[in-house]
C-alpha cells in the first residue's frame, strides 16, 4: 500500500542528525541524499524522506504538508487515481507522467488532498504502452 512518506523539516541540521541516529538503530540508512532531501530505508528503497523546509518549493509555510505516496499496480491505476481525485475536488499538482529524475520507470501523479497534503500514486514499472 504505502510506497514512501515525506516530511519537511524546519531545522535541517538537527533533523538530519535526529533521523540518522534514530533510524540507524532500527537498521535504516540513507539510501539517497540530494542535499535538500534525504531518503531513508533499506535495500536501495528510500521509504521515508525528509526535506529542508528552507530549500526550493518548501520555503512557503503553505508547503509544509506531508507527502504520502501509494503504490499503484499499473500506469492505468495511476491515471484512474488522478481522475478520481480531481472528480472529488482535489487540486492537481502533477499530471500522470514519467519522472526519470527519480528513476527511469517511475510513473506517478500528484494531487493535494482536502487538508492540503501532497498525495501521490506511483507505479515503478514505467508508463503506459505507446
Amino acid at each position: 500500500m504505502m510506497d514512501h512518506l515525506g516530511i519537511n523539516c524546519g531545522d535541517w541540521a538537527a533533523s538530519q542528525e535526529f533521523y540518522d541516529k534514530v533510524l540507524g538503530v532500527l537498521g535504516y540508512t540513507r539510501q539517497l541524499d540530494h542535499g535538500v532531501a534525504i531518503g531513508y530505508g533499506r535495500d536501495g528503497h528510500p521509504a521515508f524522506w525528509i526535506a529542508d523546509l528552507a530549500a526550493g518549493d518548501a520555503k512557503e509555510q503553505s508547503n509544509r504538508e506531508v507527502h504520502i505516496a501509494f503504490q499503484a499496480d499499473s500506469p492505468e491505476s495511476v491515471q484512474t487515481f488522478f481522475r478520481t481525485a480531481l472528480a472529488l475536488g482535489a487540486e492537481p499538482l502533477h499530471e500522470p507522467r514519467l519522472w526519470p529524475e527519480y528513476h527511469p520507470n517511475y510513473y506517478g501523479a500528484f494531487v493535494r488532498d482536502p487538508d492540503g497534503n501532497n498525495v501521490e500514486a506511483v507505479f515503478h514499472g514505467g508508463g503506459p504502452a505507446q
